[in-house]
């Protein structure tokens, strides 16, 4: 009873019971050991050792440390991104109110922590504020892309690191991208190729038609196959739920043909019969949320959550990371092999790019020196000349000084000229005066003895 087959069913069971279903990568693990240990001598065990319980000490690990999942919802304003989230878990996650009036396009992200039974998840919620709501949309995925890029770059530094903590960081990198469409009935908008195409290499895409119950069944049918159509055709990669796992393989396969999903959210309970559904009601009738006749909810809630949550996680570190980490790496200088395929030696990479780098360095300082040095001497010849001009402008100044002292002087000395010959005529006409002033009264004297001997 010891054999690895069960320990294999043991492992089953815990996945079965914990809702994490077995991943290809574990089978195929599991199987690449069995054929590694096919050259090792087998020994038959006397009797119970006990490591037959690895399977049950891996999900006690699992569950005591939780785990986290990140989802990225895009799609345009009023589609009801942040009610379908309640929905699918079953909560009201409390957020401040979005403003929707930005030049740009904006990514809120809330953390929220969720227990289910014993299970803690550690649920990461990113929304795009303003998608689709600006006049010229042609840059709208930019801001998306680089917060992907941004949380795949945080974890690659983390693991960078010589003192490494990745059994306790936050992962913040995002496990699925559910994208919103609007339920036109007609086509795909070019915003919304445009910016899956930019994803698919970067997150797992599962498209979804928003809001549903806008359109008939038989428009939503002709809707499906009309997005599936264009996504194929321009070569969009939406993600496919794994069909190689032959515990899910089955309702995988059928639910790949389901994709899109038609969904409706809605946190209103509404009385049906005897009991309360989750559901939305209009003058015609009400629809469930949870009927399946109604819309695809409970597909995308089985397949996103129960079923292939794990595989989600695991798609995001194998594929998408390791994608951005082999072309961060290769455009750091670093391979696997170098050009005679052998292999490539860390220490010996890391001192060709060190040693490029320094040259690199001294190339740039040797320029920035001989810069320098070239407008230094740009900036003396500049004062130079500066100088001169100032000289120049100097002796003209002092030339002209003396030349108005010059006439300064000149003018004073012809005043001072002017002044003395003023001062002797002057002189003279008093003289003069004083002359006729005694000429005269002698005169008056002389009249008077006169006129006193007549009479």
């Amino acid at each position: 009873m010891n054999s690895p087959l069960v320990s294999l069913l043991r492992l089953v069971l815990c996945s079965f019971l914990f809702r994490v279903p077995i991943r290809r990568e574990t089978m195929a693990a599991t199987e690449i050991a069995r054929q590694a240990g096919e050259g090792a001598r087998a020994v038959p065990l006397a009797g119970h050792v006990g490591f037959d319980s690895m399977p049950d000490q891996l999900v006690n690990k699992s569950v005591s440390h939780g785990f986290c999942f990140n989802i990225l919802c895009v799609g345009e304003t009023g589609l009801g991104k942040s009610t379908l989230m309640d929905t699918l878990f079953n909560t009201k996650f409390e957020g401040e109110p979005m403003q929707h009036n930005q030049p740009g396009v904006q990514l809120k992200s809330n953390t929220y922590e969720l227990q289910e039974s014993n299970v803690r998840l550690k649920l990461n919620v990113v929304n795009t504020v303003g998608f689709g709501d600006q006049i010229n949309k042609e840059d709208s995925y930019k801001p998306i892309v680089e917060f992907i890029d941004t949380q795949f770059e945080a974890y690659l530094q983390e693991e960078l690191k010589i003192k490494r903590t990745l059994h306790s960081y936050h992962d913040t990198r995002i496990h699925t991208c559910l994208y919103f469409i609007s339920p036109t009935g007609h086509s795909l908008k070019s915003l919304d190729l445009v910016t899956m195409k930019k994803l698919d290499s970067k997150v797992n895409i599962i498209p979804i038609i928003a809001k549903s119950d806008a359109i008939s069944k038989s428009e939503l049918t002709k809707f499906k196959i009309k997005i599936t159509s264009e996504l194929v055709s321009n070569g969009v990669q939406i993600y496919q739920f794994p069909t190689d796992d032959e515990t899910v393989a089955e309702i995988n396969s059928t639910m790949n043909g389901h994709l899109p999903f038609a969904v409706v959210g809605s946190t209103e309970e509404v009385k049906i019969g005897n009991k309360m559904v989750r559901a939305r009601q209009y003058p015609w009738g009400t629809v469930q949320v949870e009927n399946e006749n109604h819309c695809d909810f409970v597909k995308l809630r089985e397949m996103l959550i129960r079923v292939n949550m794990e595989d989600l996680r695991e798609q995001t570190h194998t594929r998408h990371y390791e994608l951005y980490r082999r072309c961060k790496l290769e455009e750091m200088g670093f391979k696997d092999t170098d050009p005679d395929s052998k292999p490539f030696s860390l220490q010996e990479t890391y001192e060709a790019k060190r040693n490029e780098f320094m040259g690199e360095l001294q190339k740039k300082e040797e320029e920035m020196r001989q810069m320098f040095v070239q407008r230094v001497k740009e900036k003396e010849a500049e004062l130079k000349e500066a100088e001169k001009e100032l000289h120049e402008k100097f002796d003209r100044l002092k030339k002209l000084h003396q030349d108005e002292k010059k006439k300064l002087e000149d003018k004073k000395k012809s005043l001072d000229d002017e002044l003395n010959t003023f001062k002797q005529k002057k002189t003279a006409a008093e003289l003069l005066q004083s002359q006729a002033q005694q000429a005269g009264g002698s005169t008056t004297l002389k009249r008077d003895k006169e006129r006193k001997n007549f009479f």
